[in-house]
């Protein structure tokens, strides 16, 4: 089958599967604690895609030419039963990497179940190493320390190397990028820093609160020599640098100030079966229905197909245009990103 490509040229290569709309963290950025408290309605289980669903439209898109598939949330770890699906999609011909995005809290009991499933990597969130900076950026009454078990147990079980993502927030945690850089230099850990995005409509984004990548990379640069490296691959989303001493590297990922579309291979199934194409994307298209209707493969396969190739969007760069930093955001409709999984 020829490759699939957008309206723009860009190739479908990476899956990103949402396997619940549930977590055990309230983080300012996605999930606000005084927006989604105890008393929040979730989906019924009934309205999630079953691991048989995920697997059958899984095998779907890598027929369209995806090689990369990443499991997210919500918290992915909160899914019961979560390493049978991991061993259906290994068992896939043709992915080549099976990875997870993880908040870290459940991973240091889970990690070895998941590597024995066929997990390749796994990704966790860590947005500070310091304890009361810590709660605030988890909106729970949480210890990093559960987070760097999680992250030593799947390193010994063989799901590294471990990228560490961590969303940075201008007055919240800003503060202690440095520091958080010097902790993982030398591990053979990826720190990646994440610019404070405007994903979904609920987490009260504020430009104001962007800390750019120019300014991320000047301040750890100022501490801790870096190198600009190349990509590895195309279409990556962190921009690299390596230590100059040789003490590994970080990664920076520009959505706002520096953004990506262009090289944007990634599509997203939701909970409840929708693709969408774009993070920041309103709505999806719902493959759930047809699938459960009795919709043949020939025919998901063509619906797939037609969305992706019918696929302009280019959110990040349309933003950034609008807003030249300092500015507002475009204001419209959002899925939100435990919806999408990030």
């Amino acid at each position: 089958m020829p490759p699939t490509t957008d309206q723009l040229g860009r190739p479908l290569r990476d899956l990103r599967i949402s396997v619940t709309d549930r977590c055990n963290f309230r983080c300012p950025y996605c999930m606000p604690a005084e927006i989604y408290g105890e008393k929040y309605h979730f989906l019924p289980r009934p309205e999630l895609l079953s691991f048989e669903e995920i697997e059958r439209l899984a095998r779907l898109f890598v027929d369209l030419g995806v090689a990369k598939i990443r499991i997210t949330g919500g918290e992915p770890l909160l899914r019961h039963q979560l390493p049978g699906l991991i061993e259906r999609l290994a068992a896939l011909r043709g992915v080549r990497d099976l990875a997870l995005t993880s908040n870290g809290a459940l991973l240091a009991e889970q990690a070895k179940s998941l590597a024995d499933a066929g997990l390749s990597r796994v990704t966790v969130s860590l947005d500070s190493h310091d304890a009361a900076v810590f709660r605030r950026m988890s909106g729970r009454d949480a210890s990093p320390s559960a987070v760097l078990e999680g992250i030593e147990a799947a390193e010994a079980v063989g799901l590294g190397p471990v990228k560490i993502n961590c969303v940075v927030m201008r007055g919240v945690n800003d503060d202690g990028l440095v520091e958080l850089a010097r902790r993982m230099r030398g591990t053979g850990r990826i720190l990646r820093f994440i610019e404070y995005m405007d994903v979904g409509t609920l987490n009260d984004w504020d430009v104001a609160r962007v800390v750019t990548a120019k300014e991320i990379v000047e301040r750890i640069d100022a501490a801790l020599p870096l190198v600009p490296a190349e990509p590895n691959y195309r279409g990556e989303v962190a921009r690299r640098y390596v230590y100059r001493d040789g003490g590994g590297e970080i990664g920076v990922i520009a959505s706002v100030s520096q953004p990506f579309c262009g090289d944007c291979t990634r599509a997203r199934l939701t909970t409840e079966g929708k693709l969408v194409t774009c993070l920041f994307a309103s709505d999806g298209v719902d493959l759930r229905a047809p699938l459960r209707a009795g919709e043949s493969d020939a025919a998901l396969l063509e619906r797939i197909a037609g969305v992706w190739s019918r696929r302009s969007d280019r959110y990040s760069e349309e933003r950034t245009a609008h807003t030249e930093l300092p500015g507002r955001a475009l204001r419209r409709r959002k899925l939100e990103m435990y919806q999408v999984g990030g």
